[in-house]
């Protein structure tokens, strides 16, 4: 049988000027994201949509999701394969396509992990456990476009690897 997972957040939108949404020029994109316990994240739309450029946009969240749940996946099978990361970095970027009516749809997200393993032996098992996170990624496996994942692994020097331990 299946688990359920439930979430909940809380989304307010601030930026009302004093006119509410009057006109498209009228009031602000801001809107703040909260959940019981974390940070509240400062949110708005993309500039490209009259956004804050200062404040973050869902298509930024998106990526930042799907690159956060293809870490957490992958340090997991990395340590149930044996192999120590010892550093991990990522930098995805994404394309989406703005329709002449103003809808848009992500075409692509492709995610840059530079991983740093302990063992020179293990850098190509460690590369290749990034094939596998998108067999259990909730976020990619929910969205509707491709991600891709183009891995850099490299093996710490030795010298690194005395100051890790």
């Amino acid at each position: 049988m299946a688990k359920e997972h439930h979430y909940r957040v809380r989304l307010v939108w601030t930026g009302n000027t004093g006119t509410g949404t009057s006109s498209y020029r009228a009031y602000r994109r801001d809107h703040e994201v909260s959940a019981e316990g974390p940070p509240v994240i400062p949110g708005s739309s993309d500039p490209a949509f009259r956004g804050d450029p200062a404040r973050w946009n869902p298509e930024q969240l998106l990526l930042a999701s799907l690159a956060q749940c293809h870490m957490l996946w992958y340090l997991h099978l990395a340590a149930t394969a044996g192999v120590t990361v010892l550093a991990y970095r990522d930098e995805p970027t994404g394309t989406m396509v703005e329709e002449a009516t103003g809808a848009g749809r992500f075409r692509e997200a492709v995610l840059h992990p530079q991983v740093t393993v302990a063992d020179p032996a293990q850098v190509e098992l460690a590369e290749s456990l990034h094939d596998r996170v998108g067999e259990f990624c909730f976020i990619a496996r929910s969205v509707n476009f491709p991600v891709h994942h183009r891995p850099t692994t490299e093996a710490a020097p030795s010298a690194a690897l005395h100051d890790a331990g």
